[in-house]
């Protein structure tokens, strides 16, 4: 017996929101590298790291879209916002942060970009799953991380907390080796 694949010029409700979700974040991506005031930036980040997450919802990985907005959106994107107000850098525009290099940059972007989708188009042209609520295997998985992964995990928080530590002995005054008084 054959199934007989959709077609693609009637997409299902899940399949535009799943076009939708990802729109969002290949534009907020964009807005990530090309705006030029860092706090927008990271703004800029939740807007992309959610919209990941609510393609996580829409393919049914309940578990995997709560990890991406605890841990990417709750820890990573705060981290870099705490390290930018610590360290005082530049909030505003800054000329510094650009390199001169836009339209390389732009070319070789375009062009991964095109290989990519040429690649992932051409290989899953025929695939098709249908989008069916799956039993979960948040049991199964933490199981795994936290007796396989777990010594990476306890490594990186330890170099997160170094690095927080780090970022304030640098931008503090009042402590001997901080930043110079102006």
């Amino acid at each position: 017996m054959t199934e007989a694949v959709p077609s693609y010029l009637s997409p299902t409700g899940q399949e535009i929101v799943f076009l939708l979700l990802g729109t969002v974040a290949v534009g907020s991506a964009l807005l990530v590298v090309l705006t030029k005031q860092l706090v927008h930036a990271a703004l800029w980040l939740v807007l992309c790291f959610g919209a990941l997450a609510g393609g996580y919802l829409v393919l049914t990985a309940e578990f995997v879209a709560w990890v991406q907005m605890l841990i990417y959106v709750g820890a990573v994107v705060v981290l870099l916002l705490f390290g930018i107000m610590l360290t005082r850098a530049p909030i505003g525009r800054s000329a510094d942060l650009d390199s001169g290099n836009r339209l390389v940059a732009a070319v070789v972007a375009i062009a991964t970009a095109a290989v990519l989708v040429t690649v992932v188009i051409d290989a899953f042209r025929t695939a098709y799953t249908p989008l069916t609520p799956g039993r979960g295997a948040a049991k199964e998985l933490g199981a795994s991380v936290f007796a396989t992964w777990v010594l990476p995990f306890e490594a990186l928080s330890v170099l997160l907390l170094a690095a927080l530590i780090g970022a304030i002995v640098l931008s503090r005054t009042d402590i001997p080796g901080g930043a110079p008084a102006h």
